[in-house]
């Protein structure tokens, strides 16, 4: 079957559409990101959305990109719309996501597949947290935090990879403060750098660090490029 992949630079998305490619057998034809003005969208990951141009030259994939300004119903619409012009332009059958827990995105991500007669691939949906970690560092994914906003983070967490450490450390807060560790209620975000469909990885050349409060801040990332993978 083919697929687009809902695609916004974090490690939800990557590992979704791996996945999808590596344990279902599905080929993934396009990525498709909706860059949101709103930083706080229901349904988007906004941070360093930009950085999915160069992710979608590491995998050899095309991208389609349609912009929002984050009204919570007004950007589903945009996303019926870059679905829609993946459907005309690749000849998609479903669509690829990364939720795990999301009610709210899964059931909006399903109504748009009903609509448009597409199946609604979900391959991390419901699946035990700590296992979908694991995952990611053994199959060799390579992941920064971009954004932290709960209590337990500060901005130290900002650049940090994700390892066996920082794993140790989000089960820790999800003791002490209940926070999903893997980012699902918003507590984090994250940027892939390199992964195994890449065959490039990016390398952070220039950011920015916002803070936004003693738990909430924001890595911007500047200037990016791609350099050859360490896989």
């Amino acid at each position: 079957m083919r697929l687009g992949a809902l695609f916004s630079s974090g490690k939800d998305g990557t590992l979704a559409l791996y996945e999808a490619m590596r344990r279902r057998g599905y080929e993934v034809k396009c990525l498709i990101t909706v860059e949101s003005e709103n930083p706080h969208s229901f349904m988007f990951h906004t941070p360093n959305v930009h950085l999915t141009r160069l992710q979608a030259e590491a995998m050899r994939l095309p991208l389609v990109v349609r912009a929002t300004v984050g009204r919570e119903e007004e950007e589903l619409e945009d996303l019926r719309d870059a679905v829609r012009a993946a459907v005309e332009n690749f000849g998609i059958e479903g669509v690829v996501a990364g939720a795990v827990l999301s009610s709210y995105q899964r059931k909006r991500i399903e109504e748009i597949c009903e609509e448009l007669s597409l199946e609604a691939v979900l391959p991390l949906w419901g699946r035990d947290q700590k296992e979908l970690l694991a995952t990611l560092l053994d199959e060799g994914f390579e992941v920064i935090f971009t954004a932290v906003a709960a209590y337990g983070f500060d901005k130290s967490w900002l650049g940090a990879r994700l390892d066996e450490e920082r794993v140790r450390r989000l089960l820790a807060l999800n003791a002490k403060y209940g926070v999903s560790i893997v980012g699902e209620g918003g507590e984090f975000e994250t940027l892939v750098l390199d992964a195994p469909p890449f065959e490039k990885r990016l390398k952070i050349l220039e950011f920015e660090i916002l803070e936004e409060g003693a738990h909430a801040a924001r890595l911007v990332v500047k200037k990016a490029t791609l350099v050859e993978s360490h896989s």
